[in-house]
């Protein structure tokens, strides 16, 4: 007679299944509110977009040379965001509350002295910007006033990054959520008022912005300085302090420098394929970035969760953690996918008027939608090294990943490719070399140092 083979026993699955189902809990329970306040900013773009593009295809191609050019001034400094939800987490693993919330207020002082100075630089230099990124002769004028204004946002909106920073680092991703909401709320309400009630164009949708912008700094400070008087710490700048902020963000920023340097190729590139191309890049760029903040609010709880666990010495739990996200990222690029599938047909007629344009963008929107499962594992593995302090080895990945895209991308309109071309290079190939640099390091647990701050 033979015998049955025997299953895992109960006492073994159980312990399983419960480990597995308290990371899903955790996870969910930062991701979610995180996954709100992350789609904020691309909402903001979104809506500025839809506004702006029925004011015409000149203004809608102007807003997205000059939205790529903002949006690369402010998110190169996205590490005062990650790198400080790494430190905090840890300290609070560590169960150090005043230090994380120090940490945090030395990250703030920095990015408002890094803001005043981007600002300083942009304005004067706009036209030459937008000149730089081959924007037409029409849709110039349009790049620059919308330039100009939406600089005077750049120091509210780096403050914000170093707050929320230090809120996803304490474990609280529900107030970034309802600030992030009123900010929406309010930059959607100005804009129409601006725009179109009061007819100032596309100066109305960049002054609309700056507003709400202004008005997330505020409440996000006074969270922070709440939290820090709760705890005695000083509000005072500390400049050792902030000199190790910027030291423990340099490789972040050379990572993200890299990755913005990615972007702007990809905007020049589609802005010489001309004004119907660069409009409906701008559209699938905006689309793209939604994506990325929803995949990115897996990795938001996977700096906070992974920090936390190396914080207080539990490696064992950080690679649990890690392969438990690492299957979220994987499920959530492909339902994204799918819904941006099905939308495709849709999607063009929210943004735009010109059948030139909707014509350009229904390939490229399917290009988006198929490669989301590959974003949505990098994103995650993006997420659990930046949460490890592994700022290093995620500079010298992305600059890799820079040196293989941008001479494929500059080739595609000398072998007559087009836009749909130019964007199998950025989601196919540019996510590609992300995925292969990203996933041996996970696997290899190199990343993995244990304490309240990373030796």
């Amino acid at each position: 007679m033979t015998r049955p083979v025997a299953g895992p026993s109960p006492a073994r699955v159980r312990p399983a299944a419960a480990g597995h189902r308290r990371h899903d809990r955790e996870i969910l329970a930062l991701a979610l509110p995180a996954f709100g306040a992350l789609v904020a900013e691309p909402l903001f773009v979104m809506a500025d977009s839809a506004m702006v593009g029925h004011l015409g295809t000149p203004q809608l191609a102007g807003l997205g040379v000059a939205a790529a050019l903002l949006t690369a001034g402010v998110n190169i400094f996205v590490f005062l965001a990650y790198a400080t939800t790494a430190a905090v987490a840890r300290r609070v693993g560590a169960g150090d509350l005043p230090a994380a919330i120090r940490q945090g207020m030395d990250g703030i002082w920095l990015a408002l002295l890094i803001g005043l100075a981007v600002t300083a630089a942009v304005i004067p230099a706009a036209p030459a910007l937008v000149e730089a990124f081959g924007a037409s002769p029409t849709a110039a004028p349009h790049g620059v006033t919308y330039l100009r204004i939406s600089a005077l946002g750049i120091p509210p909106m780096l403050i914000v990054l170093a707050a929320t920073g230090v809120l996803r680092g304490l474990q609280n991703t529900r107030v970034t959520l309802y600030v992030s909401i009123a900010g929406f709320t309010a930059n959607a309400a100005l804009n129409a008022l601006f725009i179109h009630g009061l007819g100032w164009g596309i100066a109305g949708s960049a002054w609309g912005t700056v507003a709400a912008q202004c008005g997330m700094a505020a409440g996000y400070l006074l969270l922070v300085v709440r939290g820090a008087r709760r705890h005695g710490t000083s509000l005072r700048p500390d400049p050792a302090g902030i000199r190790a902020c910027a030291r423990a963000g340099t490789p972040l920023l050379i990572r993200t420098l890299s990755l913005r340097a990615v972007l702007l190729v990809a905007t020049a590139v589609a802005a010489r394929l001309g004004d119907g191309a660069m409009a409906a890049h701008q559209v699938a760029l905006t689309v793209w970035m939604l994506l990325v903040f929803a995949l990115d609010a897996l990795a938001i709880a996977g700096q906070a969760i992974i920090g936390r666990h190396l914080g207080a010495g539990d490696a064992a739990g950080a690679r649990a953690a890690c392969r438990r996200m690492v299957r979220w990222g994987m499920i959530a690029g492909a339902v994204l996918g799918a819904l941006v599938a099905l939308a495709s047909p849709l999607l063009p007629l929210v943004f735009t008027d010109d059948p030139r344009v909707r014509a350009e963008l229904l390939p490229v929107l399917l290009i988006v939608a198929v490669t989301q499962p590959v974003s949505g594992v990098v994103f995650v593995l993006d997420g659990v090294l930046m949460g490890a302090g592994d700022g290093p080895y995620l500079a010298l990945a992305m600059l890799l990943t820079l040196a293989v895209f941008a001479p494929v991308a500059l080739l595609v309109p000398a072998l007559g490719g087009g836009l749909a071309a130019l964007w199998w290079t950025f989601a196919g190939l540019m996510m590609s070399v992300r995925w292969l640099t990203l996933w041996p390091r996970a696997r290899t647990g190199r990343w993995i140092v244990t304490g309240a701050v990373r030796a």
